[in-house]
């Protein structure tokens, strides 16, 4: 088939009549589908249920430093758990701290922290009069979410294929003070998929930014989420590249277990320069006496090392990989060729990051859920849920079964069709309505 903007009025109304159709079908299957969220499927987390046998009464809970995970203390995290963090994220145990379950609940203490005592003995922004943030887009809704509960003015920055716009990055940082942060998510990103190549990470530990109190916030979600064992991305390690620019203070970099054992229930960790972990204990002597040591042993029990990691994040990919494949496959066959969209094709993480044409997700969105499969919000990958040109829409399939993701594909293809062939066809008629003869009920 031609693409859409090629056709003529007369075509594209007649290729409407078959799509509604098809799309009446859709509705009668009765769908209760949900793609809103990046979950791991029921399989997914069956592959972790090994770990609740790892520990049992009879056991010695007891670290080989003579630390006994069932009492108060060591606020930083036991030793063996340290090191195989320390070697999931590709930094020195020196520079970890492990928390609790939730890595979103270390980044929100971090950003707390600096509205109420500041970073390293500057002004805490509580006291400023403006704090801005720099929000990569399409990105993360959580991330948003926190700047605006707090009232941050955030700034959009693009991703481009290397990652953010570092030419925009550097130009903002350099210039203004009350910019005291950015948000990353340097390997396969949420929603694109796109890690940042070399020169974007070697740029970003270069940053000469005018706030003193300006970090970088590296959210490594997907640092060993690959989807191939011999096609994946590599990130340069930020800690290292920041110590070696004569920056060491500059990162913040945060991970955890979440989607590698069980979300909810996994362990997250934090690591950064020794200035900036004394920044933070200052924080956490008040906060706690210590973290889940037992869930932190227990980890460490199931996986034992590093290796344990990779082996068990191979039984994940071959989970996801036929999922991510099919949608692939699907999107291609419908909408390959037409000209109405984009989408990309990530070699690891959770997400894929779909663009229709301008002005039409939102209206693809609600067509969708009209028809039984809910997508996320179009929007929210955008800060304050505003897509400027209402184009993005963030593809989650990881949780459903691998049917029930084939259908919803289809679906999202079909709506595609048809919002885009309502804007061509009102755009024909010089407005931006449907003709009354277009507006069948679907």
């Amino acid at each position: 088939m031609k693409p859409y903007a090629e056709m003529t009025k007369e075509e594209l109304k007649e290729l409407r009549k078959h799509l509604v159709a098809q799309y009446r079908e859709m509705q009668g299957k009765d769908l209760r589908l949900d793609m809103s969220r990046g979950k791991p499927s029921l399989d997914q987390l069956d592959l972790s249920m090994g770990m609740m046998d790892v520990l049992s009464s009879e056991d010695d809970l007891t670290c080989e430093d003579g630390t006994d995970c069932r009492n108060y203390g060591v606020l930083d995290g036991i030793k063996e758990a340290k090191e195989l963090i320390a070697d999931m994220m590709e930094v020195n145990p020196d520079n970890v701290i492990i928390y609790g379950n939730s890595s979103l609940n270390v980044m929100y203490d971090a950003i707390a922290r600096s509205y109420t005592n500041g970073v390293m003995g500057n002004t805490p922004w509580g006291k400023l009069d403006k704090v801005k943030f720099l929000c990569p887009v399409p990105g993360y809704d959580r991330h948003f979410a926190i700047c605006e509960y707090f009232g941050m003015e955030m700034i959009n920055v693009p991703m481009l294929p290397t990652g953010p716009d570092m030419d925009m990055v550097e130009d903002l940082v350099s210039k203004d003070p009350a910019i005291k942060g950015i948000w990353c998510v340097p390997k396969y990103s949420n929603p694109q998929g796109i890690s940042y190549s070399d020169e974007t990470v070697r740029r970003f530990a270069r940053l000469k930014p005018a706030a003193p109190d300006f970090r970088i916030y590296w959210d490594n979600a997907y640092g060993v989420h690959h989807l191939y064992d011999h096609d994946q991305d590599h990130l340069v390690e930020i800690l290292a590249e920041c110590k070696r620019a004569g920056n060491p203070d500059l990162v913040y970099k945060f991970s955890s277990t979440s989607k590698i054992s069980f979300p909810g229930s996994g362990i997250a960790s934090f690591a950064a320069s020794p200035n900036n972990l004394e920044d933070v204990m200052s924080q956490l002597r008040i906060q706690t006496i210590g973290h889940d040591k037992v869930n932190q042993l227990r980890h460490v029990r199931f996986f034992k090392n590093i290796h344990g990691i990779v082996e068990h994040m191979r039984k994940h990919a071959e989970i996801l990989r036929p999922k991510f494949e099919a949608v692939d496959s699907i999107l291609e066959k419908e909408l390959g060729g037409l000209g109405i969209a984009t989408w990309t094709k990530p070699k690891g993480g959770y997400f894929i990051s779909f663009d229709s044409m301008e002005g039409c997700a939102k209206e693809i969105v609600a067509r969708c859920k009209k028809a039984g499969v809910v997508m996320t919000n179009a929007g929210a990958t955008y800060p304050y849920g505003k897509d400027p040109h209402d184009t993005n829409i963030r593809i989650a399939p990881t949780y459903p079964p691998l049917s029930d993701l084939i259908l919803a594909t289809e679906l999202l293809a079909l709506c595609t069709k048809l919002v885009t062939i309502d804007k061509l066809l009102a755009e024909m008629n010089g407005g931006t309505h449907v003709p009354e003869e277009h507006h069948e009920e679907v």
